[in-house]
């Protein structure tokens, strides 16, 4: 299969979602059921004051981690998802719903959390790093970084394990690896920046 080399643009997205409401079968797939599972089992703190997902889709499992919040910010390229997301996180005030192309754009402020599920390998290289730098701009001291990625065959710029092992290479000089685990179809990488 080849790979694209450029990260995917927002027509992409906004084209699948105008084909399918839910391409990646989200709100129904036991796979997705699982993974949503041990993503927020994976994190370490009960609660968390100030989170920010990237690439939130039609915001099912915004609304379950949103419930982990305080204050919620979950951020997609497609306005369809967005407007999707917005309506499965509707009576949850603390769940903001936005859009935010990464990495060329970026929400103000600093968070506790940053949650990058099934979304980085849709970058290239030089896009990752600068995904990088924006997160160590925005992680709280003491905050937690959480990857999770497919790791079977796609055309997109990275694979799962190319796009977790750059992001943990790329921010080995402010997070380390507390938590790593592989299921059957994707992986799943916590890192933590120092301090706090």
């Amino acid at each position: 299969m080849s790979r694209r080399s450029a990260s995917l643009p927002p027509a992409y997205f906004e084209a699948l979602y105008a084909a399918d409401p839910d391409p990646w079968r989200f709100a129904t797939s036991d796979y997705e059921r699982g993974k949503y599972a041990a993503t927020l089992a994976a994190l370490p703190r009960p609660r968390y004051a100030s989170a920010l997902e990237i690439g939130c889709s039609i915001g099912v499992l915004t609304r379950s981690l949103g419930e982990r919040c305080e204050a919620l910010l979950a951020v997609d390229v497609a306005p369809s998802a967005l407007e999707a997301a917005r309506a499965a996180c509707a009576g949850q005030p603390h769940i903001r719903v936005a859009p935010c192309r990464v990495p060329d754009e970026w929400p103000d402020g600093t968070f506790d959390l940053i949650l990058l599920s099934e979304v980085v390998y849709y970058l290239d290289r030089a896009d990752l790093a600068a995904l990088v730098e924006r997160v160590r701009a925005a992680l709280a001291p003491g905050g937690d970084l959480l990857l999770v990625h497919w790791t079977g065959e796609t055309d997109y710029p990275l694979t799962g394990d190319e796009a977790a092992e750059s992001v943990i290479r790329c921010s080995a000089g402010f997070a380390r690896v507390q938590h790593q685990e592989r299921a059957e179809r994707y992986r799943l990488d916590l890192l933590r920046r120092a301090g706090g």
